[in-house]
C-alpha cells in the first residue's frame, strides 16, 4: 500500500534562546526555508497546515500565518493535538496530496516559548491539560502526570532512576554532534540524578527543554514531487491512536495509543519495527520515551533504559534514536518540538545529518505524543 505522498522540503530555524524572535517570524523563516529547500516558490503552495501557539494564540492560526506571509492557499487549517500535532499534520498533508486536493502542502510550526513567555504564563498555559473537575483542584501538573506513569512503570517492571537517566545522557550525546542544538554540554547519569527534583521520580534533566524555534516541511503528491529539487522522502505509512485525554481516564498506564498508531503505520508501510534504521520519537520526559519504545515494540518491557545505558539508542546501537538530541537536548518549542523530529528524519534519510548520520539509513520512524500520552501519531518514512 502506498500513500502517494512525499516530503520534498525541510527546514528548521536556529533554536534555543532567540531574543527578538516571534511566533510568526519563526513560522515564516521555517516555511520559506522548506519551500526553498524543495526548489519551489511560495506561489506553488496550495495547502497550508499550522498547529498552535502559546505566545500568539489565535483561533485561526493558519489563516493568521498565511496573512503574515501574504499567501492565499486553496486549503488552510490549523490542527491542535499537542505534541502529536506535527505528525498528524504530516499525515493530513499526505491525505490531501494523495487525494488530489493539493499538489504541495506546507506544514509549519514554531513558537518563541523561551523568550516570549513568562514562567507564570508557561505554567498557566500547561495547567489547562489537567481535568478541570478531577485533576486541577488537586494540583496536577504535566510533570506530575508523567511522574505517575513513571512510578507505576518502575513498580511494575523494576525500572530504576539510573536507567531513565541513561536516556537523557544519550540524548545529550546526540545533541553534542548537532551544531544547532540548544544544549550540547555532555551530562552524566550522576548529574541527572543530582539535578533538581521536579515531580518525583523525575528530575530536571529527565524533562524536556523550553526553547524558541520553528520547523516546516513541504509534502507533495507523486506527480508534483517530480518538479522539486532535492531527494524526495516517501511517506510510506501513517497511523493514529487515541485512548484518553486526561490521565485519570487512561485505560492503562502501560499501553498507550502509540501501540495502535505504530501498528497501523507499520502495516500500511509493509514493514516491522525491526526494519527501522533510525527513529525520532517524542521525548517530553525520559519516561515518555521509555514507555513508547516498549509499547511500540522496539524493546521488551522494562528494557529501554537498560538498552540506553548499553548504547543501543546511540549512533552505533541497535536503534539510533533522536539523533538530533530530541526535546530533551535539541529543543522544544511547542508544536515545533515534534516537527524537529520529522525534519531530523528527513535529514537522516537524505544522508545530510553530517556527524550524526546513521550509515545507510533507508527507513525512519517518527512518532508524536500529545497531552499525557493522550494523542499519538506514527509515521514511516523511506527512500
Amino acid at each position: 500500500m502506498t500513500m502517494d505522498a512525499f516530503i520534498t522540503g525541510a527546514c528548521d530555524t536556529a533554536v534555543g534562546e532567540l531574543p527578538g524572535s516571534s511566533c510568526m517570524g519563526l513560522h515564516a523563516e521555517a516555511a520559506m526555508g522548506a519551500v526553498a529547500d524543495a526548489g519551489l516558490q511560495l506561489s506553488d503552495i496550495d495547502g497550508v497546515l499550522c498547529a498552535y501557539s502559546f505566545t500568539e494564540p489565535h483561533l485561526m492560526l493558519a489563516s493568521v500565518f498565511c496573512e503574515y506571509l501574504g499567501i492565499h492557499p486553496g486549503t488552510c487549517l490549523a490542527i491542535q493535538a499537542g505534541g502529536a500535532s506535527a505528525c498528524i499534520m504530516v499525515m493530513q498533508a499526505a491525505a490531501l496530496v494523495a487525494s488530489g486536493q493539493c499538489r504541495h502542502v506546507l506544514v509549519v510550526a514554531g513558537d518563541n516559548r523561551l523568550t516570549g513567555m513568562s514562567r507564570d504564563g508557561a505554567v498557566a498555559a500547561l495547567s489547562e491539560v489537567g481535568h478541570p473537575q478531577f485533576e486541577r483542584p488537586f494540583g496536577i501538573s504535566v510533570p506530575a502526570s508523567y511522574a505517575l506513569v513513571a512510578r507505576h512503570y518502575m513498580h511494575q517492571y523494576g525500572v530504576t532512576s539510573e536507567q531513565l537517566a541513561a536516556i537523557a545522557v544519550e540524548h545529550r550525546r546526540h545533541a553534542g554532534r548537532h551544531p544547532k542544538a540548544h544544549k550540547r554540554e555532555p551530562i552524566t547519569v550522576e548529574q541527572v540524578l543530582n539535578s533538581r527534583m521536579i515531580a518525583d521520580p523525575l528530575h530536571m534533566l529527565d524533562c524536556c527543554l523550553i526553547s524558541d524555534g520553528g520547523a516546516a516541511l513541504v509534502v507533495s503528491s507523486r506527480a508534483a514531487a517530480r518538479d522539486t529539487r532535492g531527494k524526495a522522502v516517501e511517506i510510506l505509512g501513517a497511523g493514529q491512536g487515541h485512548t484518553h485525554e486526561h490521565i485519570v481516564a487512561a485505560p492503562s498506564l502501560v499501553d498507550f495509543g502509540c501501540k495502535a498508531s505504530s501498528a497501523t503505520a507499520f502495516a500500511r508501510a509493509g514493514v516491522t519495527a525491526g526494519d527501522i534504521d533510525v527513529a525520532q520519537i517524542y521525548d517530553s520526559f525520559t519516561i515518555t520515551l521509555a514507555v513508547e519504545l516498549e509499547s511500540i515494540g522496539f524493546f521488551e518491557r522494562g528494557q529501554a533504559g537498560i538498552a540506553a545505558a548499553a548504547g543501543e539508542l546511540g549512533l552505533g546501537g541497535r536503534l539510533p534514536c533522536n539523533t538530533h538530541g530530541g526535546l530533551m537536548s535539541y529543543a522544544h518549542s511547542g508544536a515545533a518540538g515534534g516537527m524537529f523530529h520529522a525534519v531530523e528524519a528527513v535529514h537522516q534519510l537524505r544522508g545530510r545529518a553530517e556527524a550524526r548520520q546513521v550509515p545507510h539509513a533507508r527507513l525512519a520512524f517518527v512518532h508524536g505524543d500529545g497531552g499525557i500520552l493522550s494523542a499519538h501519531c506514527s509515521l514511516v518514512l523511506g527512500v
